[in-house]
């Protein structure tokens, strides 16, 4: 499986494409629906399973400095990312949005600001879900890969080399998210 493959797997899911075209709406800038969203999509597909594995949340991304106050900096949530999660609800209700903005997640990974969405994919805790997908303005599939797709397609659960935050969270994630029994045929490699 190459990028091609898994933009032609997210071209032919309908409901894939709905919420791509939702978060389109807002217009934020340098967005991207990263982690769970595609991983799971080619994890379901790599196991050959029928029906997709319920995704918990549509992680949306995007980056824009001037959108949150100093104070709101270092909260969970800014009035504006909540604004746009109850615009998507309102498009699109039952799913369960989690909108954040990049421009200030550098503070929660004791990094230096990231000077795009794509950066700060990359600081993601597993290799593999580093990954995020748009739509440009021709409604194009524009596939983010900072580290690459080979983890991911070869069903690897890898820790990024550059993590200030440690292993501890990466083993964590997988047993709080349940990876190893959602998908058995995941490779821990560290």
């Amino acid at each position: 499986m190459n990028k091609d493959d898994i933009i032609q797997l997210i071209q032919n899911d309908g409901w894939m494409m709905n919420i791509l075209n939702t978060v389109k709406i807002l217009n934020l800038p340098d967005w991207y629906i990263g982690a769970g969203f595609v991983r799971g999509k080619v994890w379901d597909e790599l196991h050959n399973y029928p029906k997709r594995t319920p995704t918990p949340d549509i992680d949306v991304i995007y980056l824009d400095k001037n959108d949150f106050t100093d104070e709101e900096a270092n909260k969970e949530s800014t009035k504006t990312e909540i604004v746009y999660e109850q615009k998507l609800r309102e498009l699109m209700p039952g799913i369960n949005w989690s909108v954040t903005n990049q421009a200030r997640m550098h503070l929660f990974h004791n990094d230096k600001p990231y000077s795009s969405s794509e950066e700060a994919l990359s600081q993601w805790v597993e290799t593999a879900t580093c990954i995020g997908v748009r739509l440009d303005e021709k409604n194009n599939l524009i596939l983010s890969t900072p580290r690459g797709i080979d983890d991911l397609v070869n069903l690897i659960l890898r820790p990024i080399s550059t993590s200030k935050i440690g292993k501890e969270l990466f083993y964590e994630r997988i047993e709080k998210k349940q990876w190893l029994k959602k998908w058995p045929n995941l490779k821990i490699v560290t």
